[in-house]
């Protein structure tokens, strides 16, 4: 199909059913910049995940894919522990571009695929400057006023404050 100017329109593909979600996830270290032909990504590249299609952007590793899961979170999580337990890598990236950008439509949304951006952010970056998941997830409940699990008075691990360096300047 053809629409002005002789160029090919671009169709949005059909809505999925109820339970799963169609995602981008790429490969995009925050201190690397490893092009698409790496050869780590042979393996992945000869056999993606059921539901998955390689597509490199910008020189960069990344998969299309199309996978079930409850939400869009439960769908990249499951994929991204996949890909790590079977080829080593921590899948970084949903390439999203314009995280300040905000749309609340639901845990399926465009909104969704911003928080999963920042979660796999954190996911990569936290580690590289010592937090452990445990520090993150209680960050995520602190502000909310939800009592981390198993921490005491303090908010932290065996009631220790949250901050280590006393609190914010």
């Amino acid at each position: 199909m053809t629409e002005a100017f002789g160029l090919k329109a671009y169709r949005p593909p059909p809505p999925l059913p109820p339970g799963w979600q169609r995602f981008s996830l790429f490969h995009d270290p925050v201190e690397e910049f490893p092009h698409s032909d790496d050869p780590r990504y042979d393996a992945i590249k000869a056999h993606p995940p059921e539901g998955c299609e390689v597509s490199n952007s910008d020189g960069s590793f990344g998969l299309r894919c199309v996978r079930p899961g409850a939400t869009l979170l439960d769908a990249v999580g499951t994929l991204c522990a996949e890909i790590r337990n079977e080829h080593g890598l921590l899948m970084t990236d949903l390439g999203i571009e314009k995280l300040e950008e905000w749309s609340p439509g639901g845990t399926d949304s465009w909104g969704a695929e911003i928080v999963g951006q920042l979660l796999l952010m954190a996911a990569e970056r936290g580690p590289k400057l010592g937090y452990s998941v445990d520090d993150l997830v209680r960050f995520l409940r602190t502000p909310r006023g939800e009592r981390p699990f198993g921490a005491g008075e303090g908010g932290g691990p065996g009631g220790q404050p949250l901050s280590r360096g006393g609190g914010l300047p």
